[in-house]
């Protein structure tokens, strides 16, 4: 192996989102697991066309999750539990892509008797061209610290040996979940989302070969 310089480098590229996750929810509890079925069913086809009614061409609307379960209570300490009752449990996810429908999206939700709001999150329908650009960043500055490195050793970079990029990732803006004490809030004023930005992250190590 010939004497070389390694060294990383990181770099971040923000970009104007195009396209919004709205992750919405319906829970409930009867006695029976088939009531909590039916009920849940009923609730969440309500709002699925609540929700269907203002999402554009292109949009998505899809079940990202659901259960029945049986809840339990203790009767004295130490004893056994008992079935007292069945949640279910339907989470729709929705694919938008006009940013400006999101807050309008979780109101209907809402109001059509959602009973949380699980997150909401800004993503990019293709990033590709940002990652790469991310990573051309990346790049450059490890390449920069290792010519730095070399240079303060006293030693003459000769080429590249290796060069290593990390996965270039995105760091989306994320909503926190609105829960069921706010539903009135939702009710009583239109729901303000910004989507900010979203910021794709790379990082890059290369090896230099060097001589004196």
């Amino acid at each position: 192996m010939p004497p070389v310089v390694r060294a990383s480098g990181q770099a971040t590229v923000d970009a104007t989102p195009d396209q919004a996750e709205v992750s919405v929810g319906v829970s409930n509890q009867q006695k029976t697991a088939q009531a909590a079925a039916s009920d849940n069913a009923n609730r969440t086809t309500t709002i699925v066309n609540a929700v269907k009614a203002l999402v554009g061409h292109g949009d998505e609307v899809k079940t990202q999750q659901y259960s029945v379960n049986p809840s339990y209570s203790y009767p004295k300490p130490g004893g056994s539990p008992v079935i007292d009752g069945y949640n279910a449990n339907n989470t729709v996810h929705v694919t938008l892509h006009d940013l400006a429908s999101v807050g309008k999206v979780i109101d209907a939700a809402m109001q059509a008797g959602a009973t949380n709001v699980n997150g909401v999150s800004f993503t990019l329908k293709n990033d590709e061209a940002v990652r790469q650009q991310a990573l051309a960043l990346a790049a450059q500055k490890a390449r920069a610290n290792a010519e730095a490195i070399a240079k303060a050793l006293g030693l003459r970079v000769v080429g590249v040996l290796e060069a290593q990029s990390g996965e270039a990732s995105s760091v989306r803006p994320l909503y926190q979940p609105m829960m069921m004490a706010q539903r009135a809030m939702a009710a009583a004023a239109p729901t303000p989302i910004e989507s900010g930005s979203v910021s794709v992250e790379a990082t890059v190590t290369v090896t230099l070969e060097v001589a004196q």
